[in-house]
Order: structure tokens, then C-alpha cells, then sequence
């Protein structure tokens, strides 16, 4: 019941407010109604479209770990920089040296396997070639048995032999991996850059990767001599930037600098993709755009928030009419067509003013600046306008009698 009550006096308060109004400019149209004006002359217009996001290197190395050891030696901090091939910081190697010395051991055995077999090879051609020389001087001497089996016994030499070099092989191969596994032990910077980020410290172990645990990310190596800016742009914007759009930048920890730059990457796909939202939750669609910033002194840092105004057009001395002045009225000039809506009939204009009257004109507007339309047709240079209040200009039909002032009137 109560609930009710709110309803009808929330009700009852906006009709009063909306008959206020009304009768404010009602009452208004007998003695004019006060509007500000505005004459149409040439602008300088610039079209823009404003996007968030935040700074980053444009290298950036993520550092992780293939080996499991414990951090047994750190000798960067964070906020070092570094020189291409610096040692970082050593993992315990003691069970990879291990493994090593395993793998070497084994690969000894292997070779003098093989050494082994080479050995029985040459004994058992030696034999076979006894016998064929005994069996050419006295074919009693020698049994073709005796010949047959001797041949049999170099065919397993042989075999053996190329066992053993296979095994050989495979010792150098294991020694090679534990040996690549060893050398993983030590970190070295793959480029020069500053350490941005480090997440262990002397004593900690670091895992691996699997396919449930993405492992530990060591520490993040950037090169900050060339920082972007990347935003997040509305798909209804995305398609108004090109590449090469310059952009004003503002960062949030330099709040009295203004920084350059120029798009130089534009997101062919969403960031977060329909399939992959919520279902029954229409969530807004965004592509990231890239931005590089030219050179400045100021000490950016990764991850710091910035505001971009892309600029996506620009007009040099063009008609400007405000945008506030702009409205729509009911297109009156041509017969409805079946299944035509009121909206597809509305047309954007403003009020004109002649002398103490106002009619509204159709105005073809081209791009938007941040307080005027370009005007393509429908006014010309000094042409007077009604440039508001916008509540007045809602209100307002061809005839209506105005009072120009400079100041905003009741009711605004």
C-alpha cells in the first residue's frame, strides 16, 4: 500500500512539473520566449573519439621458469636496468648437476659398449675368413655347418654393434637434455630493458608450467624506450579511426602534461568476444586500439591509466552550428509511405530566427566537434540560430515569438 502511495505522489510531482513548464512557455509565447542565440559563422572543427586504457612497454619480456629449483642467488632488485645477456639470478643446480654427471656416466658405458661390440664384430669376420681360406685348401677340412654358423655369428655382431651405437646416440641425447636443464638454472636477460616486475625472492622455489598450474613468473623484463598507450574503444568509434590518427594523451600521474601519439595498431577482433559473454547478458562490445606515444623525459611507468582523444577528422574554417541547437520535428513536406514509423519520419534541423520569429529549418550535418556540427547544407554564413536552453528548443514550433538574451532562461 505504501508502495502505491509513493507511485501516485512521484506521479502526481512530475505532472505538476511538466504543466509548469508548459505553461512557462505557453505563457511565454504571448510576450516571447527567452532563448540564447547564436550566428553561424566558419570554424576550425575537430572530431574526436575519447578511449581509456593504460600505458605498457612496447617490448615487454614475461620471464618464467622451465626448471623447479630453489632460488639460491637474486642479483637484480626491481627497477634495475640491465644489459642484454646479464646474469639475473641462479636456481639451485645440485640435482641437475646430478643429473648431468648421470648422463655422462651413461654415455661412457654406452661407448665402451660399442667399443665392445666393435671388438666381437672384427673377431667374428676374422673367423669367418679362417674358415674360407681352410675350406679353399681342403673342403674336408671345414664343414659347410661350421661356415654357415660363423656367418650367423657376424650378422649378430653386426646388429649388436649398431645397437650399441644407438645407444650411444640416445646417452648424448639424454646429456644434451640434462645438460640444456642445468643451464636453465641460470637466468640471463634476453634484451636490455628494466626489471618492471620480480616475484620471488632468495629461498623461494619456482614451478613449472603444467596443463592446470601455469607456473611462476619469475620476473618482467621491458624496454622502456618506446611506451603505447592501449585503449579500449566502443565498436559504434572503432570504425571511425584509421591508422596513423594522431591522438592527445592525458595520464593520470602527470595531470598537468599532455602527451602525443599516433595509432599504430587496431583490433580486428573484440576484446571480449559475444560467445564468450554471460548468457542473457549483452555486454558492450570493445576493440583494443594501440597507441605510440613519441618520445618524452617524463618517467612513464607500465600500467599507469591514460585518456586518449583520437583525432578522426578534421574541418579548416567550416559552417558550425551548435550542437545544442540541433532537434528533430516531424518531417511535414512529404505523404507517409505504408509502414513508415514516426521515427523514420523525423528530420534534424534548428530554429532559424527572422526578426523576433523562429521557423525551423532541415540542416544536413556532417562531422561532430565538441560543441559544434559541421553543416553541410541547409544554412549559411550568418544565419542566426536558437542555440538554447535545449528544454526551450524542445518546445519550440515554427512562428513562436522569442526574446533573445544572453543568459540562460528559466526552466533550463
Amino acid at each position: 500500500m505504501q508502495t502505491q502511495q509513493k507511485v501516485l505522489v512521484g506521479i502526481a510531482i512530475v505532472a505538476v512539473l511538466a504543466l509548469g513548464s508548459w505553461l512557462s512557455v505557453t505563457r511565454g509565447r504571448g510576450q516571447g520566449i527567452e532563448v540564447r542565440t547564436e550566428v553561424v559563422r566558419p570554424r576550425d572543427l575537430v572530431e574526436t573519439v575519447t578511449a581509456s586504457g593504460n600505458i605498457r612497454a612496447r617490448r615487454t619480456v614475461e620471464m618464467s621458469s622451465d626448471v623447479s629449483a630453489r632460488v639460491a642467488e637474486l642479483l637484480i632488485d626491481e627497477g634495475d636496468d640491465v644489459r642484454q645477456g646479464q646474469t639475473l639470478l641462479r636456481l639451485d643446480p645440485e640435482q641437475y648437476q646430478a643429473a648431468a654427471a648421470r648422463s655422462r656416466a651413461s654415455l661412457a658405458q654406452a661407448q665402451a659398449q660399442r667399443a665392445q661390440q666393435e671388438a666381437n664384430l672384427i673377431r667374428a669376420q676374422r673367423d669367418l675368413d679362417r674358415l674360407l681360406s681352410l675350406r679353399t685348401r681342403d673342403s674336408l677340412l671345414v664343414s659347410r655347418q661350421q661356415i654357415d654358423d660363423t656367418r650367423t655369428t657376424l650378422a649378430v655382431a653386426q646388429a649388436t654393434l649398431e645397437s650399441a651405437e644407438h645407444g650411444v646416440s640416445q646417452a648424448e641425447a639424454a646429456l644434451v637434455e640434462a645438460e640444456d636443464q642445468l643451464s636453465k638454472t641460470i637466468f640471463t636477460a634476453p634484451m636490455a630493458g628494466r626489471v618492471t616486475r620480480l616475484n620471488v625472492e632468495v629461498g623461494e622455489t619456482v614451478i613449472i608450467g603444467t596443463m592446470n598450474n601455469a607456473g611462476s613468473l619469475v620476473l618482467t623484463i621491458s624496454d622502456l624506450s618506446v611506451m603505447e598507450v592501449v585503449v579500449q574503444v566502443d565498436e559504434t568509434d572503432v570504425s571511425l579511426i584509421a591508422l596513423g590518427d594522431s591522438a592527445s594523451i592525458r595520464i593520470d600521474a602527470f595531470p598537468n602534461r599532455t602527451f602525443v601519439g599516433r595509432v599504430t595498431e587496431i583490433g580486428n577482433s573484440a576484446i571480449t568476444p559475444p560467445s564468450q559473454q554471460s548468457s542473457g547478458q549483452q555486454a558492450a562490445i570493445d576493440f583494443e586500439v594501440v597507441l605510440t606515444l613519441e618520445q618524452t623525459d617524463a618517467p612513464l611507468r607500465p600500467d599507469l591509466s591514460a585518456t586518449a582523444e583520437i583525432v578522426v577528422e578534421t574541418r579548416k574554417q567550416a559552417l558550425g552550428v551548435p550542437i545544442i541547437a540541433m532537434t528533430v520535428r516531424e518531417d511535414s513536406l512529404s505523404a507517409p509511405t505504408e509502414g513508415e514509423t514516426e521515427e523514420s519520419r523525423e528530420v534534424e534541423g534548428v530554429f532559424v530566427v527572422t526578426g523576433d520569429r523562429v521557423t525551423f529549418t532541415p540542416v544536413q550535418i556532417g562531422i561532430a566537434g565538441q560543441e559544434y556540427f559541421e553543416v553541410l547544407s541547409g544554412l549559411s554564413e550568418g544565419d542566426t540560430v536558437v542555440a538554447g536552453p535545449y528544454q526551450r528548443i524542445r518546445q519550440l514550433v515554427d512562428g513562436d515569438q522569442i526574446i533573445a538574451t544572453d543568459e540562460p532562461g528559466t526552466g533550463d
